[in-house]
């Protein structure tokens, strides 16, 4: 019989994988900039990092973004800036030189690899995610569960969920990458991604806790 705490949070983790936020915006960025390849790599890395939370939030570290205001205010303004910069990247490059052709962009392996590594930092400099985890999962563990197995338990049942709600709309959007020919429509899609990511950069930036 599955635990009832586990169904519970199987719901909740649902609801809130499926909400948009900076993860969405940073997999469209992905695709429409590098392609799927890149676009699932950038998701792969935004769902390990749930593993970092969870690892974090089992010993008990997490609780200083919680307990200290500095600390807290620190991975907060640095999560904000890592958003700014990808999101002002995506905008250089839609403003930048002549326009491109109409031919899909090529693909480069070594910024295809980059794409894991944005999705991991994306995610592990979120401390609204550290502070989930740690108020969050704790919920869902009895005293008597072995606190590190079942807190990656459940970052695996919310890493499943990440994977596949990401990974559809990786290819959705790849496929609507392959209509979008034209190369000011391209641009155009890639400002506006690069727009939505400074707005979380920002929003971020100077939200209170």
């Amino acid at each position: 019989m599955i635990d009832p705490q586990v169904l519970a949070f199987i719901g909740i983790a649902a609801l809130l994988t499926i909400t948009p936020g900076s993860d969405t915006m940073l997999v469209i960025r992905s695709v429409l900039g590098r392609g799927q390849r890149a676009g699932l790599l950038t998701v792969l890395g935004i769902c390990c990092g749930l593993f970092i939370h969870a690892t974090l939030s089992a010993l008990g570290l997490s609780v200083i973004l919680v307990r200290s205001a500095t600390a807290f205010e620190i991975v907060k303004l640095g999560g904000a800036a890592y958003l700014i910069v990808l999101g002002a990247q995506s905008i250089r490059g839609a403003l930048r030189g002549p326009a491109r052709s109409a031919a899909l962009p090529p693909r480069r392996p070594g910024r295809t690899r980059r794409a894991f590594v944005e999705g991991l930092l994306n995610n592990v400099l979120n401390p609204k995610v550290a502070v989930f985890y740690l108020a969050f999962l704790p919920q869902f563990i009895n005293p008597s569960d072995p606190v590190l197995a079942k807190s990656m338990l459940l970052a695996s049942i919310h890493f499943v969920q990440g994977i596949l709600w990401l990974s559809l709309i990786a290819v959705s959007m790849e496929r609507l990458r392959r209509l979008l020919t034209h190369p000011r429509v391209q641009r155009a899609f890639e400002a506006v991604t690069g727009l939505v990511l400074v707005a979380f950069g920002v929003r971020l930036a100077f939200e209170r806790r």
